[in-house]
């Protein structure tokens, strides 16, 4: 396929060819200064093969027409920033949709599905073809190894509101039948619009797998005058109990600083703070165990608080895909600050 893209930066594959031509000639493309891509395509040795959206070109290079980006790649290039193609340090293969009318040879770093297509799956954007974000989320769902990768999918596509969790209940209706439908209807019971990194993903599921309610995502927290004093990741607000992810950006003494002042503002207020440490595989377990006992201090504690979740006027309400959708680009620019 022919493609013009019109991001920066990027450089599209050139067939090999005979001198005079848009790419190398066959002598040129066997010599240092060009790269192989797939067959018949190159790009100069001196374009990374680390950068994601690169990859994603290279991916379609010397596809048939028709052939179309999909799963978590289609994502990413329609702004999902967490969904990267990265699985601790391995790259993942870029999903490419054919339809289930053709056959294609397998190729290094591309996976290509031979799965159904809907007339209005397909779209364009900055040049490339690409599936809907609703279709792209239900292939990389219904393959998902597991309930988790499923949830992260549909969380992190929504929280850039590629798709509100409305749409893709209706699109789901469409599947009827189809392999995976049972995961994919799982992973939309489970998700949430409003979580704002994968690690709050697992930490919710692991919360809400562990007996214990549901919590709610993000919720800002308020003292008695109005004013705003924290927004955890995760919140039981009958118990009284939140629960926060700490990253790697939390390892530095003076954000630990920080994080601990406000952990202890937190409990002066009347809640308990359960925190889940990244880069500790085991703090999983002890996360649930700490989130237990947290439950317990919570239902020794004085009936009265200090805090509410009722949002004073002047808040604006950020936790679902059409209140984001809503905001005006000043308001987008205070409001979701958060998300750079």
């Amino acid at each position: 396929m022919d493609l013009i893209i019109a991001r920066p930066g990027l450089v599209v594959p050139l067939p090999a060819g005979a001198a005079g031509g848009p790419g190398p000639t066959h002598g040129q493309a066997r010599g240092p200064r060009w790269r192989r891509v797939s067959k018949g395509f190159y790009v100069p040795t001196d374009v990374s093969a680390d950068s994601t959206e690169q990859r994603i070109v290279e991916a379609v290079a010397g596809l048939p027409a028709g052939a179309l980006v999909t799963g978590w790649a289609a994502l990413h290039w329609q702004g999902a920033r967490y969904l990267s193609g990265r699985e601790a340090a391995r790259q993942l293969p870029v999903p490419v949709a054919v339809g289930d009318r053709r056959f294609l040879s397998r190729r290094p770093g591309v996976e290509i599905g031979f799965d159904w297509l809907f007339d209005d799956d397909a779209k364009e954007l900055d040049g490339l073809p690409i599936t809907s974000a609703a279709r792209s989320i239900s292939w990389a769902a219904r393959r998902a190894r597991s309930l988790l990768e499923a949830v992260t999918v549909v969380d992190m596509a929504a929280v850039d509101d590629l798709v509100s969790l409305d749409e893709m209940w209706h699109y789901a209706t469409r599947l009827s039948g189809r392999p995976g439908i049972v995961r994919l209807r799982a992973a939309l019971r489970a998700a949430d619009e409003n979580t704002w990194s994968p690690m709050e993903t697992l930490a919710r599921l692991r919360w809400a797998s562990s007996g214990l309610p549901r919590p709610r995502t993000n919720v800002p927290i308020f003292d008695e005058a109005g004013r705003h004093v924290a927004t955890p990741d995760l919140l039981d607000p009958a118990a009284g109990v939140a629960g926060e992810y700490d990253g790697r950006v939390h390892d530095t003494e003076q954000v630990r600083r920080r994080d601990h002042g406000a952990e202890d503002h937190l409990r002066d207020l009347g809640l308990e703070v359960v925190r889940l440490n990244s880069g500790r595989p085991d703090d999983v377990e002890a996360f649930t165990r700490r989130l237990h006992a947290a439950y317990e201090r919570a239902a020794r504690r004085p009936a009265q608080s200090r805090w509410t979740t009722r949002r004073p006027a002047w808040w604006v309400d950020t936790s679902s895909v059409a209140a984001r959708r809503a905001l005006t680009p000043a308001q987008r620019s205070r409001w979701l600050r958060w998300r750079s």
